[in-house]
């Protein structure tokens, strides 16, 4: 039996359980019979490994092969997935009863013992970028009842069980201790329960996946899917011309007027749950490494701790000049993490208005009347138009007197930068695809304690007591009207401090050949598993 201190089996069905954990290999891969699927995606993953980083490229091509004990509704709404149901047994005990007659790509039977492998392995990840530990650190223990059953024992009340869970993919206890993430990029640990199989994974190329034809559900149409990554917009659209892929998504906002007269071009599309922002340097009053004067010299502090020099750069940017103009009409301004119409969004909560006189007045008052340079670091290939946001914001704050270099540069590499802490001001987005604000409160904001998988992405360094103890009091409350106010409340608390710039929630848009039909997702997840003949 695989047994950690997090574990604690039922004495009942120990004898089932004794067998050591061993590496088998996935059955060879056999070609299914059926079409192929040919997509087009704008931002690649860094890594097979559902446990490497809370990236929402690597969950979408994750959902492929592995799965959740709660799947999400395109609307973000929990359903069953391999678990059948759940229930809360008290205050501190989650039960789920797992789905029967599941098996893993290799053959193997899904069991219980996989759920409290997974749980166990998930913050042991090494080199995470962003932890999926944010999400199973409420769990104290794992109480394997029976085969089928399983026990989650919280420290504390947990109310947002089930949404977590349908953020941890399951894997198979049988890779063994320490199972590591350059082995589920070469295919070997990639053994999931999901509807496709893995035949091949290429860093920012391409995954191939096979139709997996055990599968428990609903089976995909699709034999075979070529799942490339494009990230050129150019590219991406050229191709769907051509016909060389048959669907793409984050479709170039400046070509979806036109998109949408092409013959033989259908457009599906979401407000999604992704905000678009600015974070900027809260971790020390030592000059930040990319912050100076107007002249470029050196600075004695770190002018971005002062709350008047955050406000002076957040309304000094148009956010609905850059909706319309940069987005055309594919995002809409924000002044927080949620939508409207979804939970937790409050709203009192309007966007920062555009006020370029009083953002030179507050940089003045902070003892900056000539204005600062800055670096403003930025992704060029992940989010929808990052590299000219980015540019476009650059602008705004020169007009204001705050001399912007932009530097993008792909993700991977900025999100390096991120990790490392080699930042002054970076532009993010983070996809809310729990369908509710704590993940986001918790991880972007809440003060970085990596233990309790606090400020997991929480690279800008900050940290409120007050904002702390509301998102921590919105994690116990059972009742959802309480919570959703608490959440609102921690909300405000940011708003307060310009812990962050939000800028815009992006609307996802897809493009396909008009004989196939697709259900577009909030979480912006784009999966063969939604793309079917029309």
């Amino acid at each position: 039996m695989f047994v950690t201190p997090r574990i604690l089996p039922a004495m009942l069905v120990l004898a089932a359980f004794t067998a050591a954990a061993t590496f088998q290999p996935p059955r060879a891969l056999a070609q299914p019979a059926g079409p192929t699927l040919e997509m087009g995606l704008a931002a690649p993953p860094n890594s097979v490994d559902s446990h490497y980083y809370t990236l929402t490229p690597n969950i979408a091509l994750g959902n492929h092969v592995f799965e959740a004990l709660v799947d999400r509704s395109p609307e973000g709404k929990p359903l069953p997935g391999l678990a059948e149901s759940w229930q809360a047994i008290d205050e501190t005990t989650w039960e789920f009863r797992l789905r029967r007659g599941v098996k893993w790509h290799n053959g193997q039977d899904f069991t219980a013992e996989d759920v409290a492998y997974t749980i166990d392995r998930v913050p042991t990840v090494v080199n995470s970028p962003g932890s999926y530990a944010l999400y199973t650190k409420p769990i104290a223990r794992v109480e394997i009842v029976d085969p089928h059953t399983v026990r989650f024992h919280t420290h504390a009340v947990d109310p947002l069980m089930v949404a977590d869970m349908s953020q941890v993919m399951i894997i198979w206890h049988g890779l063994g201790p320490n199972p590591s993430t350059g082995d589920f990029n070469n295919g070997r640990n990639a053994i999931g329960t999901g509807p496709f199989r893995l035949e091949s994974y290429q860093s920012g190329n391409r995954a191939v996946f096979l139709r997996n034809e055990d599968y428990w559900g609903s089976k995909p149409h699709w034999a075979r899917v070529n799942y490339r990554f494009i990230p050129n917009d150019g590219a991406r659209v050229a191709a769907l011309q051509a016909g060389d892929v048959q669907i793409i998504d984050a479709v170039p906002t400046s070509d979806i007027a036109r998109i949408r007269k092409e013959p033989h071009i259908a457009i599906s599309e979401a407000t999604s749950l992704r905000s678009i922002y600015l974070r900027t340097d809260f971790r020390s009053d030592a000059p930040s490494p990319y912050v100076f004067g107007p002249n470029g010299e050196k600075l004695d502090r770190n002018p971005l701790l002062d709350h008047r020099v955050r406000e002076a750069l957040s309304i000094a940017i148009n956010r609905q000049g850059i909706a319309d103009r940069i987005m055309s009409g594919a995002a809409v301004p924000t002044g927080q993490f949620m939508p409207p119409g979804t939970y937790g969004y409050a709203p009192d909560i309007k966007p920062p208005p555009y006020d370029p006189a009083r953002a030179k007045a507050l940089l003045a008052e902070a003892g900056f009347p000539n204005g600062l340079t800055i670096q403003l670091n930025a992704s060029n290939d992940r989010y929808v138009n990052d590299a000219q946001i980015a540019q476009t914001i650059g602008q705004m704050w020169s007009r204001v007197g705050v001399k912007t270099q932009v530097d993008t540069v792909p993700f991977a590499v900025n999100a390096q930068r991120s990790a490392r802490r080699d930042f002054s001001v970076t532009l993010g987005g983070w996809s809310n695809s729990t369908g509710e604000p704590s993940s986001g409160l918790r991880g972007l904001l809440g003060t970085r304690d990596v233990s309790r998988g606090w400020g997991t992405v929480n690279q800008a360094g900050y940290s409120s007591a007050e904002y702390d103890r509301l998102v921590e009091q919105g994690l116990v409350t059972v009742d959802d009207e309480k919570r959703e106010q608490l959440w609102q409340q921690a909300v405000r608390v940011a708003v307060r401090d310009v812990a962050w710039i939000p800028l815009h929630t992006q609307v996802n848009v897809w493009a396909m050949r008009d004989n196939l039909k697709h259900t577009p997702r909030a979480d912006e997840m784009t999966r063969a598993m939604d793309v079917a003949p029309r």
